[in-house]
């Protein structure tokens, strides 16, 4: 049939199962909206309030399900507005599609009204990106897009079509898409290396990252750390691939992790990685990194192999499809001593917070109590994230989105409407800063106008907190532009947006407005008002190894 590369657009969407597109419209991609207008009752379209909110929901979509999000946007600033979110999702590795119209070719490269070269500004945070200059070109490039975006190591892909393609007209036939997924093969060879140091181990640990949450990986590797009998500690990307209510479970690795974890690891003769690309944030000081032992690193990405950290073995592939070969070949194993000394541990060094007073801390904990650990947590970056991270355990994967690599302040509001348009009869409950809130606080009116039961829950301390903390511990107490002291009223703001508002300075206060915000149909803005001063315990001074780990009273 002869088509419009719009209508190539819309239904090669169709085809990849897409339901919901986030975006912003503009005169380059005139064309396409008009024909999504067409087909509105097949796919939505959320119009946010910026166009970082739009991929940062396509982002939270993608996270949430596990299939790619996708997200538009015109030429010029429209495109240039994705950027931050596209970084955020190639860091870590989520699937997204963004598509954006430019001007037309023969305007390409004229420095013409609001051109810009998107596929040039995003080559290095993108998977792919493609520029269509043929609309013949158009069916096969959007395939090409979405199969990129989800194979092995998922990551965002970009498509650049200019306007004039969008009219021009092909022939186009229609493809029946298969989602299976084309698994690496797996190495025998380094199955058997890595059986043996398993089987040889007296002290192992397992460390999980977030590749065990995108492969699925979960009840394999339950079945494969019982078997190990190992304890289990992860990353912030890692959070739910292993049930943290677990009793092998140790918190965190890392900057702010538990002492437990970086002890152990330090203390382990085997450290088994499990989709983990081993960020300075877990290492610190890498040459002082777990010096006592050996380490496996399983991983489908070979670029990640001995980048950060040089490793004694690692297997190659999708973490589901490895540890389906190594649990067969695995007998139960008793480390009971181990596991004793990695329990003394955890008796040793929980985690503890001042018994009185709003804080950070008993925030977390309270959204924890009143979920049943059962709502879809997002947050922004900084103090609140690494609480969030700490002090609700995380039961399910694809239960916790933040922005793990590039550390994205606000991320977390365009994050949870995605999860919250894909997940309708989930809580979905946002936990920001007042600095991170301030970001991208413009889209509560989009939450609004999409009806959107979310919690936005603002951690308030009236400074940047993060930097606050550093600032206080390196830099002598200078508290340079960190103060946020304008006096803006959050309460208001939200009820100005069509939302509801609540301040709470005391634990019972939280308590209620939490309650009360979870019985409501629209969104709802909390703000929590803490010291400025309230710190994120423990930590690991910058330079230091992981096991010289302090808390506040050191």
């Amino acid at each position: 049939m002869l088509l419009t590369g719009a209508e190539i657009v819309i239904e090669c969407l169709k085809e990849q199962g897409v339901d919901t597109v986030f975006g912003y419209p503009g005169g380059a991609i005139l064309n396409v909206y008009d024909e999504l207008y067409k087909h509105r009752d097949e796919i939505k379209h959320v119009l946010t309030s910026h166009e970082q909110g739009a991929s940062h929901a396509a982002d939270g979509y993608a996270r949430s399900t596990g299939k790619v999000g996708v997200c538009f946007a015109t030429s010029g600033p429209g495109a240039t507005n994705l950027v931050t979110g596209i970084a955020t999702a190639y860091m870590d590795s989520v699937p997204i599609v963004a598509i954006t119209c430019n001007v037309g070719v023969a305007l390409l490269g004229k420095d013409s009204f609001q051109e810009i070269d998107i596929a040039g500004i995003t080559m290095p945070i993108t998977k792919h990106n493609f520029i269509v200059k043929d609309v013949k070109d158009l069916a096969a490039t959007i395939r090409r897009a979405f199969d990129i975006a989800r194979k092995g190591r998922p990551g965002p892909v970009l498509v650049d079509i200019p306007k004039d393609v969008t009219a021009n007209k092909t022939e186009y036939k229609p493809q029946k898409v298969a989602h299976t997924p084309l698994l690496p093969k797996i190495s025998d060879k380094e199955i058997d290396k890595a059986v043996s140091m398993i089987k040889k181990s007296k002290k192992p640990y397992v460390f999980v990252g977030g590749g065990a949450v995108i492969s699925g990986a979960s009840k394999e590797l339950m079945e494969f750390v019982e078997k190990v009998d190992a304890p289990v500690c992860d990353t912030l990307m890692g959070k739910g691939a292993f049930d943290g209510t677990n009793a092998r479970y140790t918190g965190m690795l890392g900057m702010h992790g538990t002492k437990t974890s970086n002890y152990g690891v330090s203390e382990c003769d085997l450290l088994i990685a499990v989709g983990v690309r081993f960020s300075d944030r877990v290492l610190s000081n890498a040459k002082r990194f777990a010096k006592q032992a050996k380490i496996l690193q399983l991983d489908i990405d070979p670029a990640e192999i001995n980048k950060n950290i040089v490793v004694s073995a690692s297997v190659i592939g999708d973490i589901k499809d490895i540890l389906n070969h190594l649990n067969p070949m695995l007998e139960q194993m008793d480390h009971g001593e181990w596991m004793s000394a990695i329990t003394a541990y955890k008796d040793k060094y929980p985690l503890s917070y001042a018994p009185e007073g709003l804080s950070g801390p008993y925030v977390i904990e309270e959204i924890y109590r009143q979920t049943k650990g059962d709502a879809l947590i997002v947050t922004e970056v900084g103090q609140h994230q690494m609480w969030a991270a700490q002090y609700y355990r995380y039961s399910k994967p694809r239960t916790f989105f933040t922005s793990g690599g590039l550390g994205t302040m606000g991320y977390g509001l365009g994050a949870a409407i995605g999860a919250q348009c894909a997940n309708p009869d989930r809580q979905v409950i946002n936990i920001a800063g007042d600095g991170c809130f301030r970001m991208n606080m413009n889209e509560i009116a989009t939450a609004v106008r999409q009806k959107l039961p979310l919690i936005e829950v603002i951690v308030n301390n009236h400074v940047l907190g993060m930097v606050r903390q550093w600032q206080t511990l390196f830099y002598d107490k200078h508290y340079s532009a960190t103060v946020l002291d304008d006096g803006v009223d959050f309460v208001k703001l939200a009820e100005a947006m069509g939302a509801v508002g609540y301040r709470a300075t005391t634990r019972e206060e939280f308590a209620d407005a939490l309650k009360r915000a979870m019985e409501s149909e629209i969104p709802v803005v909390i703000d929590c008002i803490i010291d400025c001063d309230d710190k994120v315990w423990p930590m690991v001074a910058p330079g230091a190894a992981i096991s010289e780990i302090l808390d506040g009273s050191e």
